[in-house]
């Protein structure tokens, strides 16, 4: 028989498989029966928080496995895109056994606050981190930090060339951006951040400033724009800074190669600064185990959770004073300044940011 932990572990890898070779209702009848399933074994016992994340980092594991050893509170986790498990914890309503949300990207966040799924917590100690970081009412808390840069080619671009974001909208730049698609939530909340600094019309123009400067019709994740970068098919790329680090970390000789051709930009130093983005939790409505659920965010807000974090993907740590990955930093000497915008507003606009790229003709 396994032990209670590697039943745990066990919940986690089926159901990401499930939804991710499944389909449809099959896929959330199939996990409903096995988080239930595991749910009713420990509902006696409130030393459990069943976690529901968007999460797919393998060294997150050892911050869950940390909080257990410390508090004895057992982690059930379950992993699915966040768009799943939102439209799961709503499906399964009163009788969800979700206890915490964990997803990236404040977007989605702010879909899971509107879809009604997450409570407002008054926690000292998730609120002393940084403002910005988290949503005004205590629904959802910033955990990890992403820097959305620009990495060019160091063959064909100075460093001096780049400025902002807005700077990429010139014509100078006409057939030499590559970019994801403005389905990807990482752009809509980069687009509305640029929305609250600007305004919907220069938003606007400046969307379409980028779709004339495409090298091509966006495709790929970041790294597919890192890699078109280096093979010279563009000059400049919008990323998270994570995506550039993993490949950095590499120890396959043509993505050395890769590495070894761009470099990372960090926009609007001058100015704003760079845009922030947030991986972040919150405790869902109904969670059956709600204080666990609450010391368990308050966990991963503590310095030694966010050492972790800070050594797991590449992130910025949220809690100020915990130092990043030393990797990280090399990377990141030009970055003083960061865009201060709370990650509530450029969530909540990311509807909107959608419109007015779909008006641009960002595919």
């Amino acid at each position: 028989m396994k032990s209670a932990k590697e039943a745990n572990y066990s919940v986690s890898k089926i159901s990401r498989r499930v939804f991710l070779a499944a389909g449809g209702a099959v896929a959330v009848v199939a996990l409903h029966r096995i988080v239930r399933r595991n749910s009713t074994t420990i509902s006696s016992n409130d030393r459990i928080v069943n976690l529901y994340s968007a999460r797919h980092y393998d060294t997150d594991t050892a911050i869950y496995e940390s909080f257990t050893a410390k508090t004895g509170i057992k982690v059930n986790l379950v992993e699915a895109e966040a768009d799943k498990l939102i439209e799961r914890i709503k499906s399964e309503g009163a009788n969800s056994p979700a206890d915490v949300l964990i997803t990236v990207d404040a977007g989605r966040l702010w879909r899971a606050q509107e879809a009604g799924i997450l409570q407002p917590i008054a926690s000292p100690t998730l609120m002393s981190l940084p403002q910005n970081l988290y949503e005004p009412q205590g629904h959802w808390f910033g955990l990890t930090k992403r820097a959305r840069v620009i990495v060019y080619n160091k063959a064909r671009v100075k460093e001096s060339d780049l400025s902002t974001y807005e700077d990429l909208a010139n014509p100078k730049w006409k057939g030499r951006i590559v970019i994801r698609s403005s389905t990807n939530v990482y752009n809509q909340s980069l687009v509305g951040s640029i929305l609250a600094a600007l305004g919907p019309v220069k938003t606007e123009a400046w969307a379409k400033g980028i779709v004339a400067n495409l090298a091509r019709a966006p495709e790929g994740n970041d790294t597919a724009q890192i890699k078109a970068v280096a093979a010279g098919l563009a000059d400049v790329a919008i990323v998270n800074q994570y995506y550039l680090l993993r490949l950095a970390q590499s120890k396959k000789p043509e993505e050395q190669e890769i590495v070894d051709k761009v470099g990372i930009f960090f926009p609007n130093q001058n100015d704003r600064g760079t845009h922030i983005n947030i991986s972040g939790g919150g405790v869902v409505k109904t969670a059956p185990h709600r204080e666990a659920a609450i010391q368990f965010l308050e966990y991963l807000a503590s310095k030694d959770a966010q050492a972790i974090f800070a050594k797991g993907n590449y992130e910025y740590p949220a809690l100020e004073g915990v130092t990043p990955d030393t990797i990280l930093a090399s990377y990141s000497k030009n970055f003083k300044k960061e865009d201060s915008l709370n990650a509530a507003v450029y969530g909540r606009n990311n509807a909107e940011a959608l419109k007015i790229m779909d008006r641009a003709g960002w595919k």
